[in-house]
């Protein structure tokens, strides 16, 4: 009986080995690509496609690229924007055909058109509005409003009935 505790503890220590090499293992895993790699007719069209993915945004992700998403809608868009890549289309009827299908939200740079121009011009906007304000200030501190009037003799006399209050 004494031979049992010494059989648990060895088949303890391999069960932690086995999770030790599991867990160092799996990264690596992790990493090599899944599916049949991607093949074109010439280097043009690959990176049409790789500049295409980067640019294109995965409508239900957040902010994130149909390259880096790993959703499956995003997945479905890669594999519609390799066979339109590989059946010849330009880069501008891919894209036209993302947004008609998802809208401008799909570009990360969304064209200036009417719905469109306070994404572009609101920057701007608000760095006018800010620079404004900042002269109107520096304007009306150097004419002497942001200095204060002197207290009367009755303000005086106030603040010190206060101060002798509160010691």
């Amino acid at each position: 009986m004494k031979r049992a505790p010494m059989l648990d503890t060895r088949a303890a220590h391999l069960a932690a080995l086995g999770l030790i090499l599991l867990a160092l293992l799996a990264p690596p895993a992790a990493a090599i690509p899944v599916g049949t790699p991607l093949t074109f007719d010439n280097e043009t069209q690959a990176q049409r496609y790789q500049t295409l993915i980067r640019e294109l945004r995965c409508t239900v992700c957040q902010n994130q690229s149909l390259l880096d998403s790993n959703a499956a809608l995003a997945r479905d868009l890669r594999r519609q924007i390799y066979e339109m890549v590989r059946d010849g289309h330009s880069r501008r009827r891919i894209e036209q055909f993302m947004v008609d299908r998802y809208g401008d939200y799909v570009l990360y740079r969304p064209p200036l058109r009417a719905a469109t121009w306070l994404l572009w011009g609101g920057p701007f906007l608000l760095l006018a509005l800010g620079a404004g304000l900042y002269l109107a200030v520096l304007r009306r501190h150097s004419r002497g409003g942001g200095h204060t009037a002197p207290l009367t003799a009755e303000e005086r006399a106030r603040l010190q009935a206060i101060d002798r209050r509160l010691t």
